[in-house]
């Protein structure tokens, strides 16, 4: 998907919800345990009942990769059903060099058709350059992140100046272009989130942490609205599991309606994304 494409996705639905495809076995309805396959029909569950609401779905690979064959096949089902016009992103986190890289991007890019995967940069643009080469796909690289333990490294103050996720976002800029590159950056951290916005403008944002870890949504809009949006809102437990019970996807479909209908007027006093008549 084109970054013109991904924008008026974000007009049309007047929404920059990305929801996280993350089916926990131990916390689905007891009545899709008996399913052979549970992950893939609570997610076509979820699916059908929010595809209305956001414009991009993240599965994160480890609640897949946990459950071994059966959870690769259960996450190609998922993609198959996902609606064409929604970005897909591939929360895989992943970070190695040469024809690694080039294995993992040929995965995901080409074997599963997602439209984005999510890349750890430290080893260097050697580990991110393999990505890059396929049209229309994009490379979401990991700056901020909103868990604790990102004070650990990506806040470090750097001896010649800036910290090292400053460096991270200064460098790989540098890379590709905002056609093909995006930067997480957590919504825990709003006063970073708009220091980061001034030193890529033009770049899209995916911003998880709203919602179960604690993020405001209108805050980390504010701070990380372009005139075009320009962020992708994660939100997944918050979503997923607004309900135990056997009404979960209606109550995953009430929480994802209260959210689009938030960011649409979000959209509407702070950027040009007016709908089309």
């Amino acid at each position: 998907m084109t970054r013109a494409e991904l924008v008026n996705s974000i007009r049309n639905k007047q929404s920059y919800l990305c929801i996280g495809l993350d089916p926990d076995l131990g916390r689905l309805p007891k009545s899709l345990l008996d399913y052979e396959d549970p992950i893939f029909e609570f997610n076509r569950a979820i699916i059908e009942a929010t595809h209305p609401y956001c414009v991009a779905y993240k599965p994160n690979l480890a609640f897949y990769e946990a459950q071994g064959t059966k959870g690769w096949e259960s996450l190609e089902r998922t993609l198959a059903i996902i609606p064409p016009e929604i970005f897909v992103i591939a929360d895989a986190k992943r970070g190695d060099i040469g024809n690694t890289s080039r294995l993992y991007a040929n995965a995901f890019f080409e074997r599963l058709n997602c439209d984005a995967v999510t890349v750890a940069p430290y080893m260097g643009e050697d580990s991110v350059r393999p990505f890059l080469g396929f049209p229309g796909k994009w490379v979401i690289i990991l700056a901020l992140t909103s868990n604790q333990g990102a004070y650990d490294f990506q806040t470090l103050k750097l001896e010649e100046s800036g910290k090292v996720y400053q460096r991270v976002i200064e460098k790989s800029r540098q890379w590709g272009s905002p056609e093909q590159i995006m930067y997480v950056v957590g919504a825990t951290k709003p006063d970073e989130l708009a220091e980061i916005r001034s030193t890529i403008p033009d770049h899209f944002l995916l911003i998880p942490g709203v919602g179960a870890q604690g993020g405001n949504l209108k805050n980390i809009s504010e701070a990380g609205f372009n005139d075009h949006c320009g962020i992708l809102v994660n939100s997944s437990r918050s979503i997923l599991y607004a309900s135990v019970g056997e009404d979960f996807a209606a109550a995953a479909a009430e929480e994802a309606g209260k959210m689009q209908s938030e960011m649409a007027l979000l959209l509407k006093s702070n950027t040009q994304l007016v709908p089309t008549s």
